[in-house]
């Protein structure tokens, strides 16, 4: 993607992952239950717990990499079955600077409240939402910032259902300054300014997670962070 139309005039590759096989993840951190494979050379995500069991069945494979605050994130994705709900956290760390995994934060499981109302602070963007009858209904993607659950930006998605999905989609954050931006095929689907007061500080770098919701499956490949 030209990012100079968004000020930038550099860009620089500091991480790339196929995600291609269990040794490109084996420094990966998982947070609850789920089952990851490689059927098609790709990471497959898919949830070990049956659904019924509500948020325990949820989970987050953390990136155990820090990322600076200025960055551009890719990936492919691929929907392989529904329903469910597709997640990257970004600019993940404790509520007071720390290491998202350092000791004195609260244990996380997956439960869904641990990561927006726990120890730590983030972006998240949701995309193939297709969890409830509503998000299916009408297909969004959306940005929340926590600590607090804040909805601060929404917009189309155009990731069709699985029966007509052609994948690979790239999807892509572009965290700059104070903006952040989603994109889906290079096409943006929408753009938060942060002020650094309505909805809290600033946040700055930290940790990425893939996160699903059950009993979703989805498979991803060849994520790439550059520095800005």
């Amino acid at each position: 993607m030209d990012l100079k139309k968004y000020g930038i005039e550099t860009c620089d590759l500091i991480y790339e992952n196929p995600l291609a096989s269990e040794n490109d993840i084996r420094d990966f951190v998982l947070e609850g239950s789920a089952v990851t494979s490689f059927p098609q050379g790709r990471l497959r995500l898919e949830n070990a717990l049956s659904a019924s069991e509500g948020q325990k069945a949820n989970y987050v494979l953390w990136c155990p990499k820090d990322f600076p605050s200025d960055v551009y994130i890719e990936w492919d994705f691929w929907p392989v079955k529904e329903p469910g709900l597709a997640i990257l956290f970004f600019a993940a760390k404790g509520r007071n600077g720390e290491d998202i995994f350092d000791p004195s934060l609260a244990k996380r499981t997956g439960e869904y409240p641990m990561y927006h109302h726990g120890d730590i602070n983030a972006f998240h963007v949701s995309y193939f939402r297709r969890k409830e009858p509503d998000e299916r209904a009408f297909h969004t993607c959306n940005l929340r910032k926590s600590y607090g659950f804040y909805l601060v930006a929404q917009g189309g998605d155009p990731i069709p259902d699985v029966a007509d999905a052609k994948g690979p989609y790239k999807a892509a954050v572009l965290k700059y300054k104070n903006e952040v931006r989603f994109f889906v095929n290079d096409l943006e689907t929408f753009c938060f300014a942060d002020d650094g007061q309505t909805y809290g500080p600033l946040l700055t770098g930290g940790k990425i997670g893939f996160r699903q919701l059950a009993p979703m499956i989805g498979e991803y490949a060849n994520l790439k962070v550059y520095s800005l």
